[in-house]
């Protein structure tokens, strides 16, 4: 903070802490928001990857702007997306501890859905064709794509 004779003298000069940079705080990261925009995945097949997200997760895919055949880009919400790029060498295992997770209004229809597709899926511990209930309340199944790469999808309400 500037000394009060300072800042009546600036005062009387017509010049205002603002104009000077003075006065003002820095910026804090608290007071910057970050939302997440979008999650990208290398994956070994585009073609099953395209249609596992399309056809299982029932994804809307939007417009990319590489036009080479490699990418593909699925909205996720309002303001995030899922990149789906090829090129990885090979299908690798993933630990269940990394997954992304998405939110179903109907988590037993869903349920339905994968079993019509013929998607195996299962609570966090394995079994399969059940469903895991967090501290919280909330249901989830976990599935993986054909990348092995793990998905939640539960019923969050918030």
């Amino acid at each position: 903070m500037l000394p009060a004779l300072t800042r009546k003298l600036l005062a009387g000069s017509g010049l205002t802490l603002g104009a000077l940079g003075l006065g003002a705080a820095p910026a804090r990261a608290q007071d910057v928001p970050v939302a997440v925009n979008h999650t990208a995945l290398y994956v070994y097949d585009l073609r099953k990857s395209t249609a596992f997200y399309r056809d299982v997760m029932n994804l809307q895919e939007i417009p990319e702007p590489f036009k080479d055949g490699k990418h593909v880009w699925f909205r996720t919400g309002p303001h995030s997306q899922l990149h789906i790029i090829q090129g990885a060498a090979r299908v690798e295992e993933h630990d269940i501890n990394t997954h992304m997770a998405f939110r179903v209004k109907d988590l037993p229809a869903f349920m339905a859905h994968l079993d019509q597709t013929k998607v195996r899926y299962g609570a966090w511990k394995g079994e399969q064709r059940i469903t895991t209930v967090r501290p919280d309340g909330i249901k989830q199944v976990y599935l993986q794509d054909p990348d092995n790469f793990w998905l939640e999808v539960n019923d969050d309400k918030f």
